[in-house]
This record gives C-alpha cells, structure tokens and sequence, in this order.
C-alpha cells in the first residue's frame, strides 16, 4: 500500500501495555444473564449488548464510564500502519456518506495488548479483532497481523487493511441502523435463524471493506487485491474449524466459509455501493 499518501488518524486509543486495556467496564447482573441466553441461542455478545446497552455498577453507559484512554498517533511502525488504514477508511466514509446526503461518525480505533475491556464487556486477544457497537470502537490486539501471516498464511499490508476495514464495515453496519435491526431479527429467531443472521452481519461487513477497498484504489498497489482475498479465506470458518477441530460443521458457521468471505468482498469491490451488499436477502449467501 501507498502508505505515504495516506493520511494518519487521530481517533486512535493506545492503550497497548496498560492493565485489562485501561478501562473499569463492567456489566450488570442482568446483561450477563442476557449474554448466557444469547450464548446458547446462537446470537453474538455484540449483537445483545447493541439492544441493551451495557451498563457499569453504578447504572451508568460503560461507553461512557469507561476510563480515558490516550488518544494520538502510535509512533511504531504497526501502530503508524494501523492510524493510516484507519485514515483512509475515514476519507473514504466520509466522502461516501457525504454523497449520498449524509454525513459519517467516525470509529474510535483501540490497540491493546492480550485483553481489553469494552462496552461489550471483556475480550482476549486470541478472540480476534472485533467491533462494539456500544461504544463505537473497534478493538485490535496487532499483534493479529503477525498470527495473520505466519499461522494463516495471509501476509501483506492489504490482508492486514482488510481486518480493520472488516471492522469498520460493522460500524458503517451500526450507523446504517443495521446493527440494531439484525439484532432484533436475531432475537426474533430460533437458534438456526440466528446464526444465519449471524453469518449475513458479517459477510456484509466483508462486502463494505471490499466497496471501501473499491474507493481507496489510490493506495492499493497492483496485486494487492490478492492479499485481502487470501486473508478473507482465513478467517472463513470452515479454515479455521478445519484447523482447530479437524472437520467442518457449517451449520455452526457464524462469519461465513472461506469462500462465502471471498465472494461478498469482491461483490463489494466490482460493485462499488453499499446496495451490492445486502446480504441479508440474497438467496445464497
């Protein structure tokens, strides 16, 4: 990637090597209940905590008790790679929202080290990258993008852009009003249809990055495209099953199968408009 022509985020919190990511969050007793039900039902933490609204133990919003985290460009060298993706997916939004009579929030870009508390409660590292709609921020451990590479066999500076543009497709997701209504339908559903809903979340918000990757053509270089599709195919959950338990069983799928992944990025990519996306009513995903 052209990182030199790409303009570096402020709306970045390094909380890399501060205790539990730097935050007090906690949920109450009723949230937790919630989150054991949605577990056993097939439905994501995210996607329960968007209805609820996760709460401190004083009652308060835990986006908005959560402790200051430092906010400025990370000087290392992944930290500055992660602040230009996340400035290029900014410009890109912007402009985007911009010309369709709207105008487009900004994520808060997280980097922590092994786990990290957040308006969706806890998370380990070893559970991925992953968006919460509670807060609007999306969290990343970087040291993913070595595990990327060496364990998934997706190396590359446009597989790494790919995970954070993944997860600002959630927040477009969230803007979009989408987040909620899934969530709603979720809840609506019996396990199967659940997951199915699951499995559409996030295939669209593989279709937004590949629409985002569409408009950031002047900081691809040729071949790239390469990388972002060989990333998606790794984090497929058939890949990952595969890996982990030795067999594949796609009626647990929660993300999308490699292929599934690879498919809804490029339909965002060819097609370019968040209208190439909607997974939700496609036939086949």
């Amino acid at each position: 990637m052209r990182l030199d022509d790409m303009r570096r985020s402020d709306n970045v919190e390094d909380r890399r090597g501060m205790p539990f990511g730097g935050t007090g969050v906690r949920i109450g007793l009723g949230t937790l209940v919630l989150l054991v039900v949605g577990y056993f039902m097939g439905v994501s933490p995210a996607t329960l905590l968007s209805l609820v609204g996760a709460t401190d133990e004083s009652g308060q919003s835990a986006a908005t008790s959560s402790a200051q985290a430092p906010h400025g460009r990370p000087t290392d060298a992944q930290g500055d790679f992660a602040a230009a993706v996340l400035g290029e997916t900014e410009d890109v939004w912007t402009a985007y929202f911009a010309a369709e009579g709207q105008q487009y929030d900004p994520p808060t870009l997280v980097l922590f080290t092994d786990q990290v508390a957040s308006a969706c409660g806890a998370a380990s590292a070893a559970a991925g990258p992953f968006y919460c709609p509670g807060d609007r921020r999306v969290y990343i451990d970087l040291g993913f993008f070595n595990q990327l590479s060496s364990e998934f066999g997706a190396p590359g500076d446009f597989a790494r852009a790919y995970v954070i543009a993944h997860e600002v497709g959630h927040h477009v997701q969230e803007l979009l009003g989408i987040t909620r209504k899934s969530a709603q339908a979720s809840a609506r559903a019996g396990e199967a249809g659940a997951k199915r809903v699951s499995v559409a979340v996030e295939l669209q918000a593989d279709c937004f990055a590949g629409v985002w990757a569409m408009h950031a053509q002047r900081v691809i270089e040729p071949g790239e495209l390469e990388q972002a599709l060989r990333a998606a195919a790794a984090v497929g959950d058939d890949t990952l099953q595969r890996r982990t338990q030795g067999r594949v069983v796609p009626e647990t799928f929660t993300h999308g199968s490699a292929a599934q992944r690879q498919r809804w990025f490029q339909a965002g990519y060819e097609g370019g408009k968040l209208e190439n996306c909607d997974t939700f009513s496609a036939a086949a995903l």
